[in-house]
């Protein structure tokens, strides 16, 4: 059993990212820009209410406050600043949740503040932080092994593991940095493949070439990605004709 998620409502203004009606019909767990590194009101009330039409899970994905960067920037920002940012932001998406009729039902990182939970403690302490004063009952979704999955089962938040299908992993079973050549797979097969392997064998090949245990419950396909939706379509079709049921972890 494994959630299909992906990162929507990533547009801003006139501007749209991500299919999200398409991914939609795919995934069963969304994660939804929440104004700080994409996003905006409008947005947010759109992908919410086509979420909760399809019965599909919403998740806040906070980030830093990095609008020019997509949040992808390495930031210096205060632990209580930190946690008032992102509890200010679930809130954001709760308002257009429960107008269509759901609830906010997980909590995401984005980009650099994923990647800097992973290792720093201070900053993983202030996104548990954030969520505890939104909802104390929010389960958070994070890499395995990470500071920030250790921290927020110690403040008892329900904790998610996640795997990558289009990343490539260090021997450490950290993410490959985004500058990193290969960091980022596109080829199709290649991204069937490894997420099918996930999904049954909990286990990835890192760009050494060595095999690590991956043991996760929600499989994340970026939706910025060239043929997100097709390859999100192909992804799910594997996994079901592998007999892998695909159902979402909230």
């Amino acid at each position: 059993m494994i959630d299909l998620n992906a990162d929507l409502g990533e547009g801003f203004g006139r501007w749209r990212l991500t299919d999200d009606a398409a991914l939609l019909s795919v995934v069963t767990s969304a994660n939804v820009a929440c104004g700080f590194h994409a996003g905006d009101p409008s947005t947010m009330r759109r992908v919410c209410a086509l979420a909760a039409e399809r019965g599909v899970r919403i998740g806040a994905q906070v980030s830093y406050r990095d609008l020019a960067g997509f949040g992808r920037r390495a930031m210096e920002v205060p632990a209580e600043e930190l946690a008032a940012e992102v509890a200010y932001q679930i809130g954001a998406l709760e308002v257009f949740a429960r107008a269509a009729g759901a609830r906010v039902a997980y909590v995401k990182p984005h980009g650099a503040l994923y990647n800097r939970v992973v290792h720093d403690g201070e900053q993983a302490a202030a996104v548990v932080e954030g969520v505890l004063l939104a909802d104390a009952a929010l389960p958070v979704l994070g890499l395995p092994g990470s500071r920030f999955l250790a921290a927020a089962a110690k403040a008892g938040l329900p904790t998610v593991t996640e795997a990558f299908g289009d990343r490539a992993y260090t021997e450490e079973g950290t993410l490959a940095p985004r500058g990193h050549e290969g960091a980022v797979l596109t080829e199709p097969d290649t991204v069937v493949e490894r997420s099918l392997g996930l999904a049954r064998e909990g286990e990835v090949t890192t760009l050494s070439g060595r095999r690590i245990p991956v043991r996760a419950r929600s499989l994340c396909l970026h939706g910025d990605t060239p043929g997100a939706v097709e390859l999100a379509r192909r992804v799910r079709a594997r996994l079901e004709e592998a007999d892998v049921r695909v159902e979402a972890f909230a």
